[in-house]
């Protein structure tokens, strides 16, 4: 299956000037670690990193160490991620049907997880990985004043890998720029076409890092898996 890895944003919330994944985290960029999970998930077949042109040199200077067994394509990022999908979608293969998308930051992510939602898209249309949420929610308005608080048993945090039929997301990202819809993730295009979304499982180590206590987060969990092997 092909995992399309969309890696075309800023550093800016993590304090930097260039891409948040040329950052280093235990030697290594963080968009190596998100990589080499990906290698090692045997449900796993192509890669495409869908980036800004003015990285590429970057990341093919952090692509000829790994050594990667499976073929990585870079594909020209949009102005948001939704962009940036739409054309890592149109980079697809005719003959994909099904996708996988993860963020690189999300570089925690292990090969059983990808591997976990790679088996599980072929038997729906589409899913997301996701937790469910321990805090109690609440929803507040402009002023700060809380309005509401929903059950959190219902409550679930997305990350990614999320999963979907080639065909039905190509459909509904064609309907999103129809509408001028604008979302943060590919589920919510299908959810607005009113497509269902299943969750799978995620697990509790997968963080975006996007700040610096994220990265040093990262280390700590890192060098554990490095330790035990």
């Amino acid at each position: 299956m092909h995992l399309l890895i969309p890696a075309a944003g800023t550093g800016r919330r993590m304090g930097s000037n260039r891409n948040k994944l040329l950052l280093v985290v235990c030697s290594r960029p963080i968009i190596a670690w998100t990589l080499l999970a990906a290698e090692a998930a045997s449900q796993i077949s192509s890669i495409g990193i869908i980036c800004q042109p003015y990285d590429w040199e970057d990341f093919k200077t952090i692509l000829t160490p790994l050594k990667l067994t499976k073929p990585v394509e870079l594909i020209q990022g949009g102005s948001t991620r939704q962009e940036s999908v739409y054309n890592g979608l149109q980079a697809l293969p005719d003959s994909e049907e099904q996708v996988l998308i993860h963020d690189g930051a999300r570089c925690l992510a292990t090969p059983d997880l990808l591997n976990s939602c790679a088996e599980a898209i072929r038997q729906c249309p589409g899913l997301i990985a996701a937790v469910p949420v321990k805090d109690t929610i609440k929803v507040v308005d402009e002023n700060g004043i809380i309005q509401s608080t929903p059950d959190r048993r219902q409550l679930w945090a997305a990350q990614t890998p999320q999963g979907f039929d080639v065909q039905l997301l190509k459909k509904c990202h064609a309907e999103g720029i129809r509408q001028g819809w604008e979302v943060t993730d590919d589920a919510a295009l299908f959810e607005k076409c009113r497509y269902p979304v299943r969750i799978v499982q995620g697990e509790e180590t997968n963080l975006k890092l996007t700040t610096p206590q994220d990265l040093a987060i990262a280390e700590f969990i890192l060098k554990n898996r490095l330790g035990k092997g």
